[in-house]
Order: structure tokens, then sequence, then C-alpha cells
């Protein structure tokens, strides 16, 4: 047990080094903890060095060398191809990480053949079953397949094309929420789940065709990062200022709105641990919060939450919203919802995943449309959070990085 432990720390190693050297705030990668290309090295290197001896073991290590800065390599490419930057001296992570690992693994003892396959299914079987459970959080990370997957890229995804410029606004500004809100009347601030900037404008364009006749201004905005949670805090940022003693500081539009006389509301459809919304919602200035959980609502003094399941979560919040401007003409509402029927995992599968994602997403876009048709006398602010980061390889490919869709309505 130990040795499998020692071989699990020296995989990390290698791993963990060059994603952390070239680590930057805010980087949307989703990344396994071991690479499963130098666990299957490091372990036939344990079970080949104490079964070979003398001049053996020395041819050994140097091929396990090889192999295992050859894998190390990919994977440091695979994470620079993501950021777009060049290797320079980071070339250097992948025989650091290389020695320091095989240098752990010197004195642990032998495993047999038997058992090297043994290990492999399991952890093979446990990444697997991970996936499905935590899918932001995978085991193992496969940089091969990946690297080779990337090279069939030859589009590039983080410049919108000349075609897109053309036809629609194209801001590079990660918050566009606070040009938009008037303060003569009810406000809607909608963030839905994954909606990104296809490369199909012909995709966009009927996207767009859902909201027809109730369209103020529409376009696209680039992210700063591609997070939920980050784009919440984005949308809802009114101003920010340093004060005397140097420290920054910051006006949410909630609480802005909240001091001429609003009800300020915040909407999801999901568990309010999830991204820990619970713990800065009613920081940002919210007085009232909906999901559709209670116990944590309860605990930090928000309404008591209703209840739905993912697939009419986005229909149970739209009814709440309509809810709450049917109130008295005299009360307005800031009301903030970030939708949920997109939310990714959806499938595994590249096709069926597309299938399903569209269904959703023009679902959800559907339901927004009715409810800013029924209240014309309110301002509705849509834009999505991120491109679907979550979804397989081939269906990401078909979007822009960072670049989200923004309608603004009635």
């Amino acid at each position: 047990m130990k040795n499998i432990l020692y071989i699990f720390v020296a995989t990390a190693l290698v791993t963990i080094l060059p994603f952390l050297i070239t680590f930057e705030k805010g980087q949307n990668i989703v990344r396994g903890l071991f690479e499963y290309g130098a666990f299957t090295i490091l372990l036939f290197y344990v079970y080949l060095k104490g079964k070979c001896k003398n001049y053996n073991e020395f041819i050994v290590a140097v091929v396990c060398s090889i192999l295992l800065i050859t894998v190390s390599w990919i994977d440091l490419q695979t994470i620079l191809f993501i950021k777009g930057r060049n290797t320079g001296l980071c070339g250097f992570i992948p025989f650091i990480g290389s020695f320091f690992a095989l240098v752990l693994l010197h004195n642990v003892k032998r495993l047999s053949l038997h058992q090297v396959y043994v290990i492999l299914f399991i952890c093979f079987f446990a990444h697997f079953v991970s996936t499905r459970i935590y899918p932001d959080q995978p085991l193992f990370q496969f940089s091969v397949p990946l690297y080779l997957d990337q090279q069939n890229q030859p589009i590039d995804r983080n410049h919108l094309t000349k075609e897109f410029q053309s036809q629609y606004k194209a801001i590079d500004s990660s918050t566009i929420t606070k040009y938009h809100v008037a303060a003569s009347r009810s406000n809607v601030v909608i963030l839905v789940e994954s909606w990104g900037v296809p490369m199909d404008s012909v995709k966009l364009i009927k996207e767009f065709a859902v909201f027809k006749g109730l369209i103020r201004d529409k376009g696209m905005h680039h992210r700063m990062y591609s997070r939920t949670r980050t784009a919440e805090r984005e949308d809802l940022l009114d101003s920010a200022w340093r004060d005397s003693t140097r420290r920054r500081d910051s006006l949410f539009m909630p609480n802005r709105f909240a001091a001429l006389g609003y009800k300020t509301s915040f909407l999801f459809g999901g568990d309010s641990t999830i991204q820990w919304r619970y713990k800065y919602i009613q920081n940002i200035g919210f007085q009232n919060a909906i999901w559709t959980d209670s116990a944590t609502a309860d605990i930090i003094g928000f309404q008591n939450a209703i209840w739905t399941d993912s697939a009419t979560a986005d229909m149970a919040m739209a009814a709440k919203i309509d809810s709450l401007l049917n109130l008295p003409d005299s009360v307005k509402q800031f009301i903030a919802w970030t939708t949920r029927n997109t939310r990714f995992p959806i499938s595994d599968d590249p096709v069926e995943c597309e299938n399903l994602y569209y269904e959703r997403l023009f679902g959800t876009l559907r339901i927004i449309a009715d409810l800013a048709k029924k209240h014309p006398e309110a301002r509705f602010v849509v834009q999505g959070d991120h491109e679907p980061i979550l979804s397989p390889l081939e269906f990401q490919r078909k979007f822009y990085k960072r670049w989200v869709p923004y309608v603004v309505l009635n």
C-alpha cells in the first residue's frame, strides 16, 4: 500500500507542477489530478527496475525517463495551448518534474505485473465513476488524446470573425448590465447558463429570433473569466473605487436600487450551496433570495425556497418572477435570475449533447421571451454566463472562448 502511495505522489508531482507554474487567476481549465500516461509509466518503472539488475536497470531508468518527459511535455503543451502561450522557460518543467518523480521511486519495492494491471484497471474504473458523480474535477488526466485533438483545431476561437463584428455589436467588456438597466422601472437581469456565441452565425440568428419584436439592443461581449460565479458578480457591479486608505471598495446594483426603494430579489433554480451562492448573494445587496432548497435559506435569513426538479427549474423560477412583477405598480422590482436548464454535464456523446443543449436552450429563451411579452413595463437584460466549458471537446469547439450573447428587451 505504501508503495502505491509513493507512485500516486510521484504522478501528482508530474501532473500538478505544470498546472501550478502556469496558473493564472480565473483560468477555466478542467483538469485531472493524476496524468494517466505518467501513472502507467511509473508503475511499469517500479515493476521493471526490480526485475532488472545493474546495466539493464540503468537502461530501464533512461527509457522510462524519456517516456515520462515526453508525456509531461505533451501535458504541458495542452495547458499552454488553452492559454495561447509559447513554451519559453516552461519547457524545463517536464524535466524537473520527471527527475524528482523517478528519484522519489528509487527505493520503492517492486510490484508484480499482475498488480500493475489490477491497479491500472481499478484506477480507470474509479475515474469513470467519479466523472459521473463530480464532472467538475476528474480523477485522471488523459493528455495524449487531448493533445492530438487540439492539433486538429485550425479555427481561431479567441477572436470573432469579421462577419460577426459586422452583424452585431461586439463589446470587449465583461459587463454591460449597468448601461441598460432603467432607474424608472422594474428590471430583470437574467444570466443564461452556458449560453455562448456559436461559431455558426446561423444558430445565433435563430437564438435572437426568439425575441423578435422585443429587442431594444443586442450583441455580444467578452467575459474576463468563464465562471458563472464571477459572471454573477461582474454583471451586478455598479461602480468600484479606492477609499482614503487605498483599499478597494465597490457598490453593486442591488444595493443602489434598494436605496431607491426597489425590492431586490435573486433567483436560482438549484441548491443554494452550488457555487457557494449562499455565502455572497446577500452581501451583494439582495433583500430576498429564492432557491430550490430551504435549509440554507432559513439559516441566512432569506425567505423559504420553492421546490422543483432541475428539468423544470427555469419554468418554476419564471413563474415566481411573474408573481413578483404582478405586485402593485408602486413596488418596483430589481430581479436577478441565473437559469439552470442548460447546466452541464448533459451528455458525453457530442451529437446527443448538442441536440439536448439546443433543445433546452431554446426552451429557456422562449420562457424568457414569454415573460418579457407579459411584462412590457419591465426592462429585461439577458446574457450568457460563459460558453459550454464542461461539454465534450468536439462540442466545445463550436463556440468562441469567453464570448457571450446579450439582448436587451422592452
